[in-house]
């Protein structure tokens, strides 16, 4: 089992290093890599390991750019010390998403479930996108809502934004309707592909091709022009998030 490496930090390489050692004496540790552009360029130059270990903070960038990149099929373990980046990792070949710190046990059931795949699709290429797909049909398709006595299926290809109002949540489609749900944003977001919806601030999600443009706002943040839709508060990208939002549309 050939494997690479993907951190940033020496002394968390070097215990991945260890424990995995300790874990599987089998694995073949081919290569250490730190940052997006090494990454890249190793398989590019090499080709695809049996398995990647990757941290999603790295010193160029996240991890995720190395994918929009270079094709990468191989089964990706993420360690990271942060939970916020799960459901865009289970769109890019994840098996495992492990938060720091990185105990033995840990890796070893995220090495036994890469071995119980492997066996269960010989980790053939039209297996394993089986397998991707499988992951992908999590997300919904579309909401069945509930309008007085009656009921309407809405695409989420018609959606525009969803956001909070009054603890309230509301769906907007592109015929500039607005339609209560049931879930809390929270939970929305966990339903709806990380591909094409981001939550730009704790209000609001934007789905991606409602964004018109971009514009420099207050305190480091970004005012979008929402198609068909006044500037306002609520379509302002919380600072925090300006960085992964942009990395978000530029992908």
């Amino acid at each position: 089992m050939k494997v690479l490496l993907v951190e940033d930090e020496k002394p968390a390489a070097q215990k991945m290093a260890r424990l995995l050692k300790q874990t599987a004496p089998d694995a073949d540790l081919v290569a250490t890599t730190e940052t997006v552009e090494d990454t890249v360029n190793w398989l590019q130059e090499h080709g695809e390991p049996d398995l990647i270990l990757m941290d999603i903070h790295l010193d160029d960038g996240l991890c995720f750019e190395i994918f929009d990149t270079v094709k990468v099929t191989a089964p990706v373990i993420f360690t990271t010390a942060y939970d916020e980046y799960a459901i865009r990792a289970f769109k890019v070949n994840s098996i495992d998403y492990l938060l720091k710190p990185i105990g033995e046990e840990m890796l070893r059931k995220a090495l036994d479930k890469y071995r119980a795949i492997h066996e269960k699709y010989h980790y053939g290429q039209a297996g394993y996108r089986h397998l991707l797909q499988e992951f992908s049909a999590a997300y919904k398709s579309r909401f069945l809502l509930k309008i007085g006595s009656r009921y309407k299926s809405v695409s989420v290809n018609q959606i525009k934004y969803i956001f909070s109002s009054d603890g309230n949540v509301f769906l907007q489609n592109t015929d500039g309707q607005a339609f209560a749900l049931e879930f809390s944003l929270d939970h929305v977001q966990k339903l709806l592909d990380p591909a094409d919806f981001f939550r730009i601030n704790r209000n609001c999600l934007i789905q991606i091709d409602a964004v018109e443009e971009m514009v420099a706002y207050s305190s480091s943040r970004l005012q979008l022009h929402v198609k068909e839709e006044k500037p306002q508060e609520m379509f302002v990208v919380s600072r925090d998030r300006v960085p992964e939002f942009k990395r978000w549309m530029d992908r």
